[in-house]
């Protein structure tokens, strides 16, 4: 992502009410915002706490540039004395948090912001962004791995994930869950998460039959062996 659009990647009322508290001179103002969760979803007890390390991030390289107040401005909502305030804008948040891959429960602050009211307002919806996609993914991933009581559990999910952002994230959510590693190899440069996978219906289907692609595997990859049973029949064929 751009700076720019990291930087606008925030709901736009959050902009409209610091506008209005520019206005009204209460920016200056301190203000406490804390984010928890009001119920654990199904029924789950707890939540194991994550994501906290991409919004840091986003924090300390908070800055406004000329792209963002230009497109602020293109909107017609805001006057040229808000936005030298936005570009010259260097945050001075405190910050409370609970640690990742900590179990929280409901109604208990995750996370805590203290700030000015407009710094403290404008980092609400990057916060969420952050920690609700991440918390969720370990949170499953923590109970499947509870599921498989000691077997090993990959993470496999950067086809079906939102985006690519998501797919490499969710890989950092499942490895702190638990989680023996991920089939998704940007996962593993940019984390260090070990990768490994499966092979694909497409191989076994090269071969013809499922015993002829297993054997042609084993013997290429003996030591990092991990087959694939349902392409053609589970329990008929693949693992007999």
């Amino acid at each position: 992502m751009t700076n720019k659009e990291l930087m606008l990647m925030t709901d736009f009322y959050e902009y409209t009410m610091s506008y209005a508290y520019f206005k009204e001179n209460k920016h200056e103002e301190i203000a406490y915002f804390d984010m928890f969760i009001r119920r654990i979803p199904d029924g789950g007890g707890f939540m194991i706490f994550n994501g906290l390390h991409r919004f840091i991030d986003f924090v300390k390289n908070f800055e406004f540039d000329e792209e963002c107040i230009d497109y602020l401005r293109k909107t017609n909502c805001f006057d040229e004395e808000f936005l030298a305030y936005l570009k010259n804008l260097k945050l001075t948040v405190d910050i409370w948090a609970c640690k990742e891959g900590t179990p929280v429960f409901a109604n208990e602050p995750l996370v805590t912001v203290r700030g000015t009211l407009i710094q403290a307002q404008i980092l609400e919806t990057i916060l969420l962004i952050c920690i609700n996609y991440a918390t969720l993914v370990t949170t499953k991933g923590y109970r499947i791995v509870q599921a498989a009581q000691g077997r090993g559990v990959l993470e496999m999910g950067s086809r079906r994930a939102h985006g690519m952002d998501a797919a490499v994230e969710g890989a950092r959510a499942a490895y702190i869950a638990g989680c023996t590693g991920t089939a998704c190899t940007a996962a593993g440069v940019k984390y260090g998460i070990p990768v490994s996978g499966t092979i694909a219906h497409s191989y076994i289907q090269l071969h013809d039959n499922e015993f002829e692609a297993f054997k042609s595997y084993a013997q290429i990859a003996p030591d990092s062996c991990v087959l694939l049973v349902d392409t053609y029949d589970t329990l008929h064929s693949g693992i007999p």
